[in-house]
């Protein structure tokens, strides 16, 4: 069985700095405090993931499936989520400062509070999602 097809979990606190997880199966996964800065996400399976205060930092979640994701307090600071499908997610306090949402799906999710301070979200499906109290300084939403 390779990492991509493992069946996680509790991953709670654990250390996945720069981490390959390319196509993993994380869905329902608990990942609270976890370190996964520098990993490569690309078509990660991280439906319903609990991603409570996790570190992403850098992180690659090109195309990723994080519909109804758990983000609260995640930091996703200069994260590539181009094409990532974030409907209904709750990123709420979420730091997305620099972030790529290139046509990331947001539908309906809950971007209260969270800092987007120079997010690139061009062609960014918002409709629905909730913004109050956001930081929007400097986002980029046309070429």
């Amino acid at each position: 069985m390779t990492l991509a097809e493992a069946p996680f979990t509790a991953l709670t606190s654990e250390q996945l700095i720069a981490a390959n997880l390319t196509g993993a199966n994380l869905r329902y996964a608990h990942l609270t405090n976890a370190n996964l800065s520098g990993a490569n996400l690309t078509k990660a399976q991280l439906q319903r993931a609990g991603l409570y205060n996790a570190n992403l930092t850098g992180a690659n979640l090109t195309g990723a499936r994080l519909d109804i994701a758990f983000l609260v307090q995640a930091d996703l600071n200069q994260a590539n989520l181009t094409g990532a499908n974030l409907m209904g997610a709750n990123l709420e306090g979420a730091k997305l400062t620099g972030a790529i949402l290139r046509q990331a799906d947001l539908y309906k999710a809950n971007l209260t509070g969270a800092d987007l301070t120079g997010a690139v979200m061009i062609g960014a499906k918002l409709t629905g999602a909730k913004l109050t109290g956001a930081k929007v300084t400097g986002v980029k939403l046309r070429d």
